[in-house]
């Protein structure tokens, strides 16, 4: 008796299996999917913060500026992009160690001057973009609207971002 009781406890405590009209296999193909672009978001996010921080020149003030709006709205996505997964679950990767290994987007050594700072987020954006895109296939197969919705809003703002950008170059 007390052996059904225990278990009749921990039954009660325990979460339900998630029943949200997509199989676990889906829902793993497309969490692994957001996992890099969570980690190409956060890449993004950590060379954007670390430009703002240290650009130089005549456009100072418009690039640092500039800058913090942008990793300021990408510090808001990564939650985004995070709960997602949490919502299909997953555990979010939350590491150097494994953002290194799920990211598109390699670190920039030193300082790079203004103009060059912007081409190379103009490449970041470029690379989020080919990633949410990449990851449309597996949302889309399942009918993942939820994740469709969330992907095309990033697509949306990097492609406006990255040309932007590469505007200040012409």
């Amino acid at each position: 008796m007390a052996k059904k009781k225990a278990q009749a406890k921990l039954t009660a405590v325990s979460a339900p299996v998630i029943d949200i009209g997509i199989d676990a296999k889906d829902r793993a193909r497309i969490a692994e999917a957001l996992s890099r672009l969570l980690a190409d978001t956060y890449a993004l996010y950590l060379k954007t913060h670390s430009f703002h921080w240290n650009v130089e020149g005549p456009m100072f003030n418009t690039l640092h500026l500039m800058f913090m709006e942008q990793y300021t709205e990408l510090w808001n996505a990564l939650d985004e992009i995070a709960e997602r997964i949490r919502a299909l679950g997953h555990p979010a990767p939350g590491s150097y160690k494994a953002f290194a290994k799920l990211s598109s987007i390699e670190d920039t050594d030193g300082v790079p001057e203004a103009m060059a700072m912007v081409r190379e987020l103009v490449k970041g954006h470029e690379a989020v973009v080919r990633t949410a895109r990449a990851a449309f296939g597996p949302a889309e197969k399942c009918g993942d609207e939820s994740t469709a919705d969330l992907l095309t809003q990033r697509l949306q703002i990097h492609e406006k971002t990255a040309w932007m950008l590469r505007s200040l170059l012409k």
